[in-house]
């Protein structure tokens, strides 16, 4: 089991004062939902309440509530009922539930399966760690394990602060180091094919990175959607705007009926390794604390901006290399 422990956040304070947390959402194969629900129960209690057979929860554990669930809107929503009343087939209860059953675990083969946490203090992550090792133990596969496996690691990590000068700094310092991080944790090709983490178009990170670029929170918020009309960035700032400023994002060509406002930036790039004995949940979140430490220091934050800007595409100078050492030291 890796010994990596969870760096902390350079900012630990959010917008109100309360420390900041971090909901994170694992993606799976090889385990059934039971399973996992049960390898949660065993670290932080609760019961189990089976909302059908694609969706269950743990409720009243000692972090909050977990959700589990086969991460396909078409059974999460029970949408398949529609289509099959169009052809006309009218389930009965129990026909229905043997349906379930079937697509469950046939679905289960290729639609991941998935936990969903509250958000956690810092002091909990090395216990849902602990669920993660408890899994792989199970049997739990994770990215690598086949070229249809695109599953992600994904994080919520609540903001510090709602200013947009806080915002765009940290937007620059993620596209900076965009690839040290795709690198660094060898995102696997599965994930980089698809739709999911698409990275943000050259145009978007020029714009940002320019130093006259200095807006407030409405030309911030513009700047994004206008560039940015998907969720499918791997660092989804949909939720937040969302949240900031909700009839503006209401207002954009965007997937509305998928973002979840809320004051957290939607970290989406990291793979899910799982099955690994000696990968951890604090590696990607390390991942991401290296960012948090890039936009906290706003010299060196333009530094790198600007000669970004004079060799675009390319990786920013000496740094790189001493970023790669420490993140492959960690992944």
């Amino acid at each position: 089991m890796s010994a990596t422990s969870f760096l902390p956040l350079p900012w630990t304070r959010t917008p109100e004062g309360a420390r900041r947390r971090v909901g994170v959402e694992i993606e799976m194969a090889g385990v059934s939902l039971e399973t996992m629900a049960r390898a949660i129960i065993d670290e932080f209690g609760g019961h189990i309440e089976a909302e059908h057979a694609f969706v269950l929860h743990v409720r009243d554990s000692d972090a909050g509530d977990f959700q589990l669930e086969l991460d396909a809107r078409v059974l999460k929503d029970r949408g398949y009922r529609e289509h099959l009343a169009r052809l006309g087939v009218d389930l009965e209860d129990r026909d229905q539930e043997a349906l379930e059953a079937w697509l469950a675990d046939a679905a289960g083969r290729l639609v991941p399966h998935e936990i969903v946490a509250p958000p956690l203090e810092p002091a909990q992550l090395p216990r849902l760690d602990r669920v993660r090792a408890a899994l792989q133990q199970e049997g739990a596969l994770g990215t690598e394990r086949s070229f249809l496996y695109a599953f992600g690691l994904q994080l919520n990590i609540e903001i510090h602060s709602r200013e947009p000068e806080w915002l765009l700094a940290i937007l620059r310092a993620f596209v900076l180091m965009y690839e040290i991080l795709a690198q660094a944790g060898a995102i696997d090709l599965s994930r980089r094919l698809s739709p999911y983490i698409r990275p943000f178009p050259g145009a978007f990170v020029r714009y940002i990175l320019d130093p006259d670029f200095t807006p407030d929170r409405a030309s911030l918020i513009d700047t994004y959607l206008a560039h940015n009309p998907t969720r499918n960035r791997p660092l989804d700032l949909l939720p937040v705007l969302a949240e900031l400023d909700p009839e503006r994002v209401a207002a954009a060509p965007v997937e509305h009926e998928l973002i979840k406002a809320r004051p957290a930036l939607h970290y989406r790039l990291p793979d899910c390794r799982i099955d690994d004995p000696n990968w951890s949940l604090a590696h990607p979140l390390n991942g991401w604390v290296e960012v948090e430490q890039l936009a906290a220091h706003p010299e060196r934050l333009e530094r790198l901006a600007q000669e970004y800007l004079e060799r675009p595409g390319q990786a920013v100078g000496r740094w790189a290399d001493e970023w790669m050492q420490r993140l492959r030291a960690w992944f």
